[in-house]
């Protein structure tokens, strides 16, 4: 039981330490075109060359870090209830 514990602990410590580098990355590859706020016309930052192929792709994209998000806190539950159900407390 002891080891389920620290090896979910550990799987989780790890997913979620990484899903800040997943977010950076992912935003850096599907970045749209950074604008000045006082001046439309200049361009501080050019559109990736995902977003100018596919906008659609890109904004799927940006769903990654989510749905990895989301998986960690799917293998912290599994584990808890693994972990409880082999005590006999569920």
């Amino acid at each position: 039981m002891i080891a389920n514990l620290i090896g979910g602990f550990v799987t989780i410590l790890v997913g979620v330490s990484l899903i800040g580098p997943v977010a950076q990355q992912v935003n850096a590859v599907s970045a749209g075109p950074v604008y000045n706020s006082s001046n439309l016309s200049q361009l501080l930052v050019p559109a990736s060359s995902l977003y100018q192929s596919s906008t659609w792709g890109a904004s799927v994209l940006l769903l990654v870090p989510g749905f990895f998000a989301l998986g960690i806190l799917g293998i912290g539950i599994a584990v808890t209830y693994s972990a409880l159900r082999e005590a006999g407390m569920v």
